[in-house]
């Protein structure tokens, strides 16, 4: 017998029995009910019964749109541009009562409604409308269609990074009212450039220029960037510019605010919470500010009537997303200017070699400022070499030469002095007294380090390495090959005692100094603001910026320097800047002539002559080898692509840091470029978007990354 056998009878015992009965009834019973799972025996939508929707899956052979049925309850809502929620993943065979059943639930994005669809089986009915409001624009979708295709990558993978993630509460706060458009602003600063005035006038008529700006060394960019935003409003229209780091936004947020007044724009960056950036994001959709001025992310701010384009700085390395499909700032706001058929401006106080190609091309026009306004704004350039270094005694004692202490010594005399060290940290390099032999750890042969001057430890795994001894000679002394900004400011305040020393770097970035005698020890890039200028600058240790085996390292010294030496005063004022590193390399001699237009056409005139970009286009392709000759051996790629190699990439070590794109630690990997002729860069990206769709619709294997336009191709 049972259990329930065994029990005696009590009142309620045949509870059990019943609960099953009336479920069995419920079960059988004839009601139409619109179940959310499935909508079973819901009707359809008297019109435009199918919807259109991408779903949120990023993989190359999904990247297509799937028809849904919508029932009549989700009629109202389930309109274009909204997010909903579908099952995903039902065979064929799964069918009940007309509708298809069973799957995943997964996110997605309504593209449109339609009277009939071209699948001709069963449809799935759509889930539920997650919210009602409209976040994905026509525009916005023609946009995110071409980056994909652009970049060999999935429309979904492109939405996630146009759109950002749903937060209720903004949602339900109603965006304030747009105010009119301000006047047309003064041209300020701007008469200090040949077609400054003009370019404001024509964005202020409602025209759309396309110009490369080679900024003056100064602290007006902001305000410059302000008042060609203001002028685009005045036209009714809205304004984008995105910058590579939220300390630059943030100060062309102020010059816009003191120029217009609040309510005209908005400020999106990493910093705001998702909240916050979600209403500000929703704003800007809902039309309530014409302009938006942020950080990567804000380059597919869905700005109303769009008018202007502009990028702040486009060499920063900040500007290259690092999430499939890898796009860049650049090339995002270059296509939108030619969708939207509004203005464009690159600007920049140096200048890459992509910019000199878009004035070449006369895609856009060039916007600089003559010789002598370039003299007047400029510090002044002086440099020290090799040889100079080697007879210096103080530069051998204390890796400053004479020419740097005296600097320094001045420009203290009337404010604050910057220096700018290639390496963060306190000795982030060390070698053998000895014999030179660079310093290993015993257990995953990764560099020595010194965090401070008493702890040594792998740059890699972490361990102490105490009692190390050189394995070449048996030597158990150190020396450093690269100091850091640490210990830079450490012998910097032993020599000035009297002199307060600041550090900006990685761990904390100043954003301004006080227009005081300090000394601001910073890494590139994180250079602090100083009021009224620095008196001087110190450029150390150039070999370590020239010194790295890039095909873009004399750009990216030059522009490193350059955006050093733009926070001097100028020339006229009495700012100096010292530059230690060879006075005959080119990038030192564009520093010396403060011509960075120069060093870029050069630079593009001889990447023409051997076929790299940006002349050519070209697509990284690694994995590992027999996933790599595979891959290639299938893809149809153009008649005129090049491939060269594959090279088999670094093995990464455990412990150590990782950069985007790198392969799984432990992993072999190869890397192939590939390379076409101006012109095939379309069908080269199709070719090895339709070669990883079909591999990864036979079941994948080894993984295959694809990268177009690398911003690394050594």
């Amino acid at each position: 017998m049972s259990r329930n056998d065994e029990r005696p009878e009590e009142p309620g015992g045949g509870v059990p029995e019943q609960l099953a009965l009336i479920r069995e009834t419920v079960r059988k019973a004839k009601v139409l009910k619109a179940k959310p799972r499935t909508w079973r025996g819901a009707p359809l939508a008297k019109e435009l019964p199918v919807a259109r929707v991408m779903v949120n899956k990023g993989v190359l052979h999904l990247d297509q749109y799937f028809d849904y049925a919508v029932t009549e309850e989700l009629d109202a809502v389930a309109q274009p541009g909204v997010r909903v929620r579908v099952r995903f993943g039902a065979g064929a065979h799964n069918v009940r009562e007309g509708r298809r059943e069973g799957g995943g639930m997964i996110d997605g994005f309504l593209i449109e409604r339609r009277a009939e669809s071209d699948y001709a089986g069963p449809l799935a009915a759509l889930a539920y409308v997650v919210s009602p409001e409209p976040v994905l624009s026509p525009e916005l979708l023609a946009l995110s269609r071409a980056i994909a295709d652009r970049y060999a990558g999935s429309l979904a993978d492109v939405l996630q990074l146009a759109v950002p993630p749903r937060n209720g509460s903004a949602e339900q706060k109603p965006s304030p009212e747009p105010l009119p458009p301000p006047g047309a602003p003064e041209a300020g600063t701007w008469e200090r450039y040949a077609h400054g005035p003009a370019f404001l006038r024509e964005l202020a008529a409602g025209g759309a220029p396309r110009a490369v700006w080679n900024a003056l060394p100064g602290p007006h960019w902001p305000d410059e960037l302000a008042r060609a935003v203001a002028a685009t409003l005045a036209s009714g229209r809205g304004a984008l510019v995105v910058l590579p780091d939220g300390r630059g936004a943030a100060r062309v947020d102020a010059a816009l605010t003191a120029l217009v007044g609040k309510g005209h724009h908005t400020l999106l960056t990493a910093d705001a919470g998702p909240q916050k950036r979600y209403r500000q994001w929703l704003a800007a959709r809902r039309g309530s500010v014409r302009a938006v001025i942020g950080t990567r992310a804000a380059m597919f701010a869905p700005v109303t009537d769009l008018g202007l384009v502009a990028v702040w700085d486009d060499g920063d390395s900040s500007h290259s997303d690092d999430h499939a499909p890898f796009p860049h700032v650049r090339e995002v706001l270059e296509l939108r200017a030619q969708h939207s058929k509004c203005g464009f401006l690159l600007g920049a106080t140096s200048c890459t070699v992509e910019a000199a190609q878009l004035v070449e091309s006369k895609w856009a026009a060039p916007l600089r400022a003559g010789r002598e306004q370039v003299r007047a704004a400029a510090p002044l350039i002086r440099t020290v070499g090799d040889e100079e270094v080697a007879r210096d005694g103080a530069a051998r004692a204390a890796r400053l030469p004479s020419l740097a202490w005296q600097t320094v010594r001045d420009g203290l005399k009337s404010g604050p002095v910057l220096v700018q060290v290639p390496r963060r940290g306190y000795v982030p390099s060390l070698a053998c007294e000895r014999c030179r032999t660079p310093a290993r750890c015993r257990h995953c042969a990764g560099p020595l380090e010194a965090a401070d001057q008493q702890e040594l430890h792998c740059g890699w795994c972490g361990r102490d390495a105490a009692g190390w001894r050189c394995g070449e000679c048996g030597s158990v002394r150190l020396r450093a090959q690269v100091v850091g900004a640490r210990r830079t400011a450490e012998e910097l305040g032993r020599a000035f005692p009297a002199v307060p020393v600041r550090t900006s770097g990685r761990d904390h970035v100043l954003e301004s100094v006080p227009g005081v005698p300090a000394l601001v020890v910073s890494t590139p890039g994180a250079e602090p603001v100083a009021e009224g200028g620095y008196a001087a600058a110190l450029l150390l240790d150039g070999w370590a910026m020239l010194g790295r085996q890039d095909l873009r390292v004399g750009e990216e010294a030059l522009r490193r320097w350059i955006s050093a030496a733009a926070l001097v005063r100028g020339q006229g004022e009495g700012g100096t800047v010292v530059v230690v590193a060879e006075p005959t390399l080119r990038p030192v001699q564009a520093l010396v002539r403060w011509d960075p237009v120069g060093h870029a056409q050069r630079e593009l005139a001889e990447r023409a002559e051997l076929g790299f970009p940006p002349v050519s286009r070209m697509a990284a392709v690694s994995g590992r080898p027999e996933a790599i000759a595979a891959f290639l051996a299938a893809a149809e790629l153009p008649d005129d692509a090049e491939v060269l190699g594959p090279v088999p990439l670094r093995v990464a070590e455990p412990g150590r840091p990782r950069r985007p794109g790198d392969p799984p630690v432990g992993e072999v990997w190869e890397r192939a470029l590939l390379r076409v002729p101006p012109g095939s860069g379309a069908a080269l990206a199709a070719a090895l978007k339709a070669a990883q769709a079909a591999r990864l619709a036979r079941g994948g294997g080894d993984p295959v990354r694809i990268r177009i336009d690398p911003p690394d191709i050594g």
